[in-house]
């Protein structure tokens, strides 16, 4: 398969998976496995990728990045994410997984890209999604409007979890927002939006540390990437909101599950 064959397949990989709670990192290993394509050179690859899913976020929500936007008076409506109370929101749910991500990098680079650690987080995952849907049964849910300072620190912390590759930044934000009151739309959509900054911080971190190993050509790739992850990204968004409308995420903890040992198998001979 071309290295232009290559960056279609994970384009496509990653915008399926980095916004439902599977893992995209997990299946962007497994895509890369079964095509010969592993190494440094291709982490690096798998986490620019994700810029393009990022900005099908932006695109999708436009309206809630323009609203973050703080007014020049104060607004007639104040809702609790608007202005620089959402701003503010966002802010302090991303600092968390920053700062952990800078302090942890290299660790989680060299230690946690195993087929044993992934393959376990994958299945620890899915176990945790079951727990917080049985736990949140009958309980009562909040809109994002209503978002607290609280919540958003909550939701922030548990996002922490998802610097263990196989976890999923998904998963862990949305069981975060739902364990802490959001009802399932609201946690994925707020899980959406404080990917943007979260997700350009370390893949612009990543890239600066790796940007000598790549030549003309691999950039090339890595637009083709770029731009199918984008494409396909949005599709699958609204796919998954629409789906969190009539279902739980019980389906995807059993998939996460199933796929666990799979996972281990198929990597353990190959490189991560």
């Amino acid at each position: 398969m071309s290295n232009w064959d290559t960056a279609v397949v994970l384009g496509i990989v990653e915008g399926l998976t980095e916004f439902i709670p599977v893992s995209s990192t997990g299946h962007l290993i497994v895509a890369g496995n079964l095509l010969g394509f592993f190494g440094s050179k291709a982490a690096t690859f798998e986490i620019a990728i994700q810029l393009g899913a990022i900005l099908s976020v932006v695109i999708l929500y436009y309206r809630r990045f323009l609203g973050l936007i703080p007014p020049g008076r104060r607004s007639v409506n104040p809702s609790s994410f608007e202005g620089w109370a959402g701003v503010t929101r966002v802010a302090v749910a991303t600092l968390p997984a920053l700062v952990a991500g800078y302090v942890a990098h290299n660790f989680v680079k060299t230690r946690l890209f195993t087929p044993g650690a992934v393959a376990l987080a994958l299945a620890v995952g899915g176990a945790g999604i079951l727990v917080a849907e049985r736990w949140v049964r009958g309980r009562s849910f909040r809109p994002l409007d209503r978002l607290t300072l609280f919540q958003a620190f909550g939701i922030g912390c548990f996002q922490m979890l998802s610097l263990w590759p196989g976890t999923s930044r998904s998963a862990a934000t949305i069981i975060g927002g739902l364990l802490l009151g959001l009802d399932r739309k609201s946690a994925a959509e707020f899980s959406f939006l404080i990917a943007v900054p979260i997700m350009m911080a370390a893949t612009g971190y990543d890239l600066l540390q790796s940007w000598p190993l790549f030549t003309p050509d691999d950039f090339i790739q890595l637009g083709i990437g770029f731009a199918v992850s984008f494409a396909v990204a949005i599709v699958s968004i609204a796919a998954f909101i629409r789906f969190l409308n009539r279902w739980t995420l019980a389906p995807f903890a059993w998939y996460r599950i199933a796929v666990a040992p799979l996972f281990y198998f198929i990597t353990r001979g190959g490189g991560l």
